[in-house]
């Protein structure tokens, strides 16, 4: 198995698990002590990985263009996950999660255009089964 693919199963496994933990863990406060608990967990693993792996090394070698997607990833992870915790904090965590799941579908034309990746049938075919397959879960 290529390492790539391992790794998007465990993340896979890791993010279902984190909705659960999540959902628990903002019982009895509002989804914002979840989100800045969870981020400060998160913050404080990721320097010690970066420090522990030496990934910081080769920051000096980062461009504008670098910096300004990185913090622009930032961005859009923290909204993701500021709308998700409201949502899980309210909602079925099942129709939360696989509405956040689907988050593929919006990956898929910015792949094919800005990384030139081949639109394949079968890629088409289970992005909108992924689409049909999330509107049947959360189907009222």
């Amino acid at each position: 198995m290529e390492p790539w693919l391992l790794f998007a199963i465990l993340s896979m496994i890791f993010a279902g698990v984190t909705a659960i933990f999540a959902k628990i863990g903002m019982e009895n406060i509002s989804a914002d002590p979840g989100l800045a608990i969870r981020t400060a967990m998160i913050f404080f693993l990721v320097m010690i990985t970066g420090w522990w792996g030496k990934v910081f090394t080769n920051m000096p070698d980062m461009g504008r263009k670098q910096w300004i997607f990185l913090f622009a990833s930032g961005l859009t992870a923290f909204l993701s996950w500021l709308f998700y915790f409201r949502a899980l904090k309210d909602g079925p965590v099942t129709s939360v999660a696989s509405i956040d799941k689907a988050s593929i579908i919006v990956t898929l034309f910015p792949g094919f255009l800005i990384f030139k990746e081949p639109m394949k049938p079968q890629i088409l075919v289970g992005g909108g089964l992924i689409l049909v397959g999330m509107l049947v879960l959360v189907w009222k």
